[in-house]
């Protein structure tokens, strides 16, 4: 089986880092042993200035705790978001089918709320009358699409 990580393009990678960490439960990753900041390692590496955030001792990437889900590297890039997410995550905190969907409904606005005070924004809310779902659409600090349910 292949590893992988998911690299998100953005402005602030910083800002990424906290509101994703919140998010998702992660962990900061610190910079590997024997460097200071991550931008000193890419500095090691040949990364050229241009291309570091300019918070220069913030991180830019974060980690499963429990060491099952992904890392996460927001790199940073000089152009912003402009059209709709190809790709995007489902936080799935409702409980799944198994749970009444008013008490999933709860959840999700619950976490919405949580989330929102972090730095997202409501796209729109997701439910159809005798659709056994319910799910709000969210965006991240620098607009990316991003899904509860």
């Amino acid at each position: 089986m292949n590893s992988f990580q998911l690299t998100v393009d953005c402005a602030a990678p910083a800002v990424m880092v906290e509101f994703w960490a919140t998010a998702l439960g992660y962990d900061v990753q610190p910079p590997p042993n024997g460097f200071g900041s991550w931008n000193e390692c890419w500095r090691s590496v040949g990364v050229p200035e241009d291309e570091l955030d300019d918070e220069q001792d913030s991180a830019d990437s974060l980690v499963d705790p429990a060491g099952h889900g992904p890392r996460i590297w927001f790199q940073q890039v000089p152009e912003p978001k402009t059209v709709k997410n190809r790709l995007h995550l489902d936080l799935s905190v409702g409980g799944g089918r198994t749970v009444p969907l008013p008490t999933r409904r709860e959840r999700v606005l619950a976490e919405e709320a949580r989330l929102v005070a972090a730095g997202a924004r409501r796209l729109y809310i997701s439910e159809t009358e005798g659709l056994d779902h319910f799910g709000v659409v969210l965006a991240d600090p620098e607009g990316n699409e991003f899904c509860i349910n």
